[in-house]
């Protein structure tokens, strides 16, 4: 038991790191965000359409999963868009960096979506995110346009994340997955196709970009989630946390090892960054310390 919760551990930062390599393989690949986007899904929706036929899975869904895989697959399309939009006029770090606030911009949102009282230690660690963000921002002013994308696209991750929160216990999450990429692709294919973006030309990747795309959309997509899935099984919520938490780390770390000098950045920067991640982190501890006080609490209530 303690071997499997070690090996899926190790397994699941490997995830992470894979998840934080994807901002890094938007700078490798020459595609514009779009048609990169494009090709990301649909080969994903491919790939993990043939794992689920051979795995000889029912695709039947309710109508109600069908609204919401319709929901969560505009939802992530456009996040993809804009994060992938945000690298390419920016760089990696300054897109990992304002993603990093995803995590906590998520638990502000929750007592709306959730209806929930708000907590207070939320709005005090909600305002070190706006000093981590200002400090991010006031890095370097030439990536203002890369902040913003990076920014939408946040928001767009946190929705499609609370929407998904309430109905994937409802369904099967691979099932719903292949939805949310089938439908995700076909939205970027209309997109496309009202640019008349689909010529011969748009076919013409070079074998490089091919191999880092096959890369982003069966490694660090369909793979990369299904096993994220597997491994949560034996882990703890405080486990799982801290792992999502270091995919900028991992990002940024990874950019600079590519990009060089790049990627390098004032030290305000990483100060910023250092203050969301603080406030991501000590907020999820926050939390899940809640969560065991208040299990306690209903166990002896129950004796």
């Amino acid at each position: 038991m303690q071997k499997d919760k070690l090996l899926s551990t190790l397994h699941f930062h490997f995830i992470v790191v894979i998840f934080g390599f994807t901002a890094v393989l938007g700078a490798l690949i020459s595609v514009s965000a779009i048609p990169l986007v494009w090709y990301r899904m649909t080969l994903a929706t491919l790939g993990l359409g043939l794992v689920l036929s051979l795995r000889k899975q029912s695709f039947r869904i309710s109508k109600t999963i069908a609204w919401v895989a319709i929901a969560s697959g505009v939802l992530i399309a456009f996040h993809w868009i804009t994060f992938f939009a945000a690298v390419k006029v920016s760089n990696v770090s300054i897109t990992l960096s304002v993603f990093s606030s995803g995590a906590f911009l998520t638990s502000l949102l929750e007592p709306i979506f959730y209806k929930r009282k708000v907590i207070g230690y939320e709005v005090l660690f909600g305002l070190l995110v706006v000093v981590g963000l200002v400090l991010v921002l006031g890095a370097d002013a030439t990536h203002v346009k890369g902040f913003i994308y990076a920014g939408i696209s946040t928001v767009l991750a946190v929705l499609f994340t609370l929407l998904n929160g309430k109905f994937v216990s409802k369904t099967n999450p691979y099932i719903l997955s292949f939805y949310e990429l089938l439908v995700g692709a076909l939205v970027v294919s209309v997109l496309l196709a009202a640019q008349g973006a689909f010529t011969a030309s748009f076919f013409e990747i070079s074998a490089q970009d091919l191999f880092w795309l096959a890369i982003l959309a069966f490694v660090c997509t369909s793979y990369a989630f299904v096993i994220s899935v597997v491994v949560m099984r034996h882990l703890t919520p405080y486990s799982i946390m801290l792992g999502i938490n270091m995919e900028p780390v991992y990002g940024i770390a990874l950019a600079y090892v590519i990009f060089g000098e790049k990627e390098s950045m004032p030290s305000s920067f990483y100060i910023g960054v250092l203050c969301i991640l603080s406030a991501v982190i000590a907020n999820g501890v926050l939390k899940l310390r809640r969560t065991k006080k208040a299990k306690q609490i209903g166990t002896q209530i129950s004796k």
